[in-house]
C-alpha cells in the first residue's frame, strides 16, 4: 500500500493561513483570496486544461473514419475545444517517419510491426495491454471487382486463371499488401495444402500481378480509375469504395484473413489524445468505424445498417476459414519469416517473377 503524503496544494493552504494570522487586515484579505484559488484548482496546473491539440499519423485506408471520429469527439465533453491535425499515408513509410521524428500525439497503423517499431521511444511498453490488445479498427480481406463480376471471382483460386489480372499495394511499403498475401498464401493451408502447394500458389498469383501501389488506398483508386480485373483488398475499402458510387463488386471468400490494425497514444501526448484514444475504442466510435465498413472490435458493438455493404442490414458475414496474425506467431516471427528483405518467403518468390 502507498504511504500517506500530504498533497501540495493542502501544505499551501496551511502555509497560507498562518500567514494570513500575522499580517495586515490587507494583506489577510490578500492571503484568503489567494488560499481560496489555490483550494479551487484554478491556478492548479493538475487542472484539466479546455480543449487541446491532437496530431494524428496514420495510414491512408481509415482516413475517412478518422475524420468522423475527430467530429464525432470534438461533441463530447472530452473532446470540446479540441483541435486535430493529421497526416496520412502508407503504413510502413508512416511509422518510418514517426521513428525518425515526425511529431505525432496518437499513431494508427495497418499492421502491429509499424507500431512496435516505434516502442519504446515513441510508444511506452504496454500500449497494448487494453482489452483489445491496442487493436482500434478491423476487418477481413476480400475480392473487389467489376459490377456484375464480368470474370466469375468466387475465391482465391480464380485469381489465378488464364487472362485474370490483379491489382494489390506493395508489401515494402504498405500494411494492407502484407495481409492480402498473407491471405492467398494461408487459403491453400487453410484448405489442407502444404508449405510448397502455398507457395507454388502465391508464385503463381505474383504472375497475375499488373499494379502494385503504395498503399491500400492508392490500389483502390488504380482500380477503380479501370486497371485489372479483381483488387485484392480491405473488405472496408470495398464497402467506402460504393459508398462513393464507384461500379465495383465484392467477394467476401470462404477463406480470408481477420485483420487488426493498432493504434497508441505516444510518449508524453496530450492528454486530449489519450482521450480520443479511448472515445476511438468506445462503442460510439467503434460504430464510427463500421459506418465506414470496418468490423467493430468488441463483438458486443451493433454496427447498425452500413451503406456500401453488399447486404447493408447483414454488413458484415462470418467467414468459414478466418486465420488471424496469432495463428502464425504474431508480426515478428512473421515479418522475417515473409517478409525479411532478403530472406524472406514473400520477397523470394517476388524476385523469381521478375
Amino acid at each position: 500500500m502507498t504511504a500517506k503524503t500530504t498533497h501540495p496544494r493542502a501544505a499551501a493552504r496551511r502555509w497560507a493561513a498562518v500567514a494570513c494570522l500575522t499580517a495586515t487586515a490587507l494583506t489577510v484579505a490578500g492571503c484568503s483570496s489567494q488560499a481560496d484559488a489555490d483550494d479551487s484548482g484554478a491556478s492548479s496546473s493538475a487542472a484539466p486544461a479546455a480543449g487541446g491539440k491532437v496530431s494524428i499519423v496514420a495510414f491512408s485506408v481509415p482516413k475517412p473514419a478518422y475524420d468522423d471520429l475527430e467530429t464525432a469527439f470534438q461533441k463530447t465533453d472530452d473532446g470540446k475545444g479540441v483541435e486535430f491535425s493529421a497526416s496520412y499515408g502508407p503504413s510502413g513509410s508512416q511509422s518510418k517517419a514517426v521513428a525518425a521524428g515526425q511529431p505525432a500525439d496518437y499513431v494508427g497503423f495497418s499492421v502491429g510491426g509499424d507500431l512496435t517499431r516505434l516502442v519504446p521511444d515513441q510508444v511506452a511498453e504496454g500500449w497494448d495491454a487494453d482489452a483489445n490488445k491496442g487493436i482500434v479498427s478491423s476487418s477481413v480481406v476480400v475480392l473487389v471487382v467489376r459490377k456484375g463480376n464480368p470474370k466469375h471471382i468466387t475465391g482465391w483460386d480464380d485469381l489465378t486463371k488464364e487472362g485474370v489480372e490483379i491489382v494489390t499495394p506493395d508489401p515494402a511499403t504498405s500494411g494492407s499488401a502484407k495481409w492480402n498475401i498473407l491471405a492467398a498464401y494461408q487459403h491453400v493451408i487453410a484448405n489442407g495444402g502444404t508449405p510448397e502447394d502455398a507457395n507454388a500458389y502465391l508464385t503463381d498469383f505474383f504472375t497475375h500481378i499488373v499494379s502494385k501501389p503504395d498503399s491500400g488506398a492508392d490500389a483502390t483508386t488504380t482500380f477503380t480509375q479501370g486497371t485489372g480485373d479483381v483488387l485484392v483488398s480491405y473488405e472496408n475499402e470495398a464497402i467506402a469504395a460504393r459508398q462513393k458510387g464507384a461500379d465495383v463488386d465484392y467477394v467476401v471468400p470462404d477463406e480470408s484473413f481477420l485483420i487488426e490494425n493498432p493504434g497508441a497514444v505516444t510518449v508524453g501526448s496530450s492528454d486530449a489524445a489519450k482521450k480520443f484514444l479511448a472515445f476511438v475504442t468506445s462503442d460510439d466510435g467503434q460504430k464510427v468505424f463500421a459506418s465506414h465498413g470496418f468490423r467493430p472490435v468488441q463483438d458486443a458493438v451493433e454496427p447498425g445498417t452500413v451503406k456500401g455493404a453488399t447486404d447493408p442490414e447483414k454488413p458484415f458475414p462470418a467467414v468459414k476459414k478466418l486465420t488471424t496474425i496469432e495463428d502464425l506467431g504474431g508480426w515478428e516471427k512473421v515479418d522475417k519469416e515473409y517478409f525479411d528483405k532478403t530472406d524472406g518467403l514473400v520477397t523470394k518468390i517476388e524476385a523469381s517473377v521478375g
